[in-house]
């Protein structure tokens, strides 16, 4: 088998990324934009011990889960890797993903996966974009979105994901840079555009534009937002993030309001939220809520209890849960996230939170020596997941329950099994479909202490 031969194959399953699988004697497939049941000719695209890369000529046999994708570079494009197959096959596979996790990595019971929660739509639902910008081979502005394993921009200023107010203001915002290429960042030209981030706040219709350029000020930039702010009434704040590195790292650290409030304002929970170009808040808002009411009936709070809300970020999850908890402790290592989570408490009427900032196993530390006990922790980390000392300090303060949010099952799986190995039971884990038509799936797991009656 050599590299560019075609050959048949037939999909089995997934990946975790969303390639098919199939087999050819001995070799392992690795196929984008396939579905389990297509039957189709791969070319050959490399070549390794027992595993290769393909990429689809052509469907032979299509599989009864395949659909016409309805997003022109959708083959091209590295976020939506499940347009071409139905949704109900999609959560399907991200159940599955889940489970293959639970079982191989943490080695526990895949049965305590529950049905995966759907979104509420599969389309439309980003409140956030960050859109790249950036030059072709012909030196002229191209705006989209990354191909799959590169940093090519691929063109696309309508994404299915997006709202339509954001597809509206990217149409602009290129037709202003389509005729002054010469604003765009360049390793000669470091005050130029780089990228255009947007948010949304769904419950007010109020829109951000934040700009990131190599420098605050950069040719053109009053006729390009004035021309913004007349014409769409919704944009209540632009900003102008600086990042002038040569690094992969979107966003720099200093971010400058141009225009309006330096945030916006949503509701999450009946609880009002601002959002800053900086802070963190979930891109899809309806599910959401759904996963954070799933969060509060795994803490089961009874109005007495201490809860630990660690890696809280700006507070959401922790201040939905404040009423019904006698004490919020919440820890975040970014001091931004930490200054938003205190507003956002005092805006809300919160009076029973408490914000530290700092490493959570340093702060977990800190207060299992000033002898608090948390009742119930609540932990929302990174992909990269917990770290075995925050594990061991986590368990060391006894809490009845640990609520994990967690957006990698594998991590996710790994700590798991290190919780089991610590006189704590895995409940359940209930999937959420937090980012629809992309590899990713959030999950939701209880775990408790197994000496407490719960």
């Amino acid at each position: 088998m050599n590299k560019n031969d075609i050959i048949e194959l037939n999909i089995t399953s997934l990946t975790s990324d969303g390639d098919g699988v199939g087999r050819a004697g001995e070799t392992v497939f690795f196929v984008p934009n396939t579905a389990v049941g297509d039957t189709a000719l791969v070319r050959v695209l490399k070549v390794k011990k027992n595993i290769a890369y393909g990429r689809v000529e052509s469907i032979v046999t299509p599989s009864s889960d395949r659909i016409e994708p309805d997003c022109p570079v959708s083959l091209s494009c590295g976020g939506c890797v499940y347009r071409h197959i139905s949704y109900e096959a999609e959560l399907g596979a991200k159940r599955q993903k889940v489970i293959d996790a639970v079982t191989r990595i943490g080695k526990l019971d895949g049965s305590l996966v529950r049905d995966i929660v759907p979104s509420p739509r599969a389309d439309g639902y980003r409140n956030k974009a960050m859109i790249p910008v950036g030059l072709n081979r012909a030196g002229e502005a191209v705006m989209g979105f990354y191909a799959r394993h590169s940093h090519n921009i691929m063109p696309c200023i309508d994404c299915r994901l997006s709202p339509d107010i954001f597809n509206r203001i990217t149409a602009d915002f290129y037709g202003f840079i389509k005729e002054r290429p010469g604003l765009i960042y360049t390793p000669a030209y470091r005050r130029g555009i780089r990228h255009l981030y947007l948010r949304y706040a769904e419950s007010t219709g109020d829109v951000m534009v934040c700009v990131v350029a190599g420098a605050k000020r950069f040719e053109g930039d009053t006729e390009l937002f004035d021309s913004l702010t007349e014409k769409y009434s919704a944009i209540k704040s632009i900003a102008v993030n600086i990042n002038p590195d040569d690094t992969n790292v979107i966003l720099g650290k200093k971010t400058y309001t141009v225009y309006g409030d330096d945030h916006i304002t949503d509701t999450l929970c009946g609880l009002s939220f601002d959002i800053s170009p900086q802070s963190f808040y979930q891109v899809n808002r309806a599910q959401a809520e759904r996963l954070y009411s799933i969060a509060a009936d795994y803490a089961d709070l009874s109005g007495s209890e201490t809860l630990l809300d660690l890696y809280c970020g700006t507070g959401t999850i922790g201040l939905s849960m404040a009423d019904k908890c006698r004490a919020l402790i919440g820890v975040e290592i970014i001091p931004e996230a930490i200054d938003n989570a205190r507003r956002n408490a005092a805006q809300n009427g919160i009076a029973n939170a408490r914000f530290i900032c700092a490493d959570a196993t340093a702060a977990a530390d800190r207060l299992r020596a000033e002898g608090i006990r948390p009742d119930v922790v609540v932990v929302d980390p990174p992909r990269k997941g917990l770290t075995p000392e925050l594990i061991d300090t986590i368990a060391g303060m006894n809490p009845d329950r640990v609520v994990y949010v967690s957006c990698d099952p594998a991590t996710l799986a790994r700590d798991l099994a290190i919780f089991t190995d610590k006189d704590y039971t895995l409940k359940e884990i209930t999937p959420a479909d937090m980012f629809p038509r992309t590899s990713h799936v959030e999950n939701v797991a209880l775990i408790t202490r197994k000496l407490t009656s719960h």
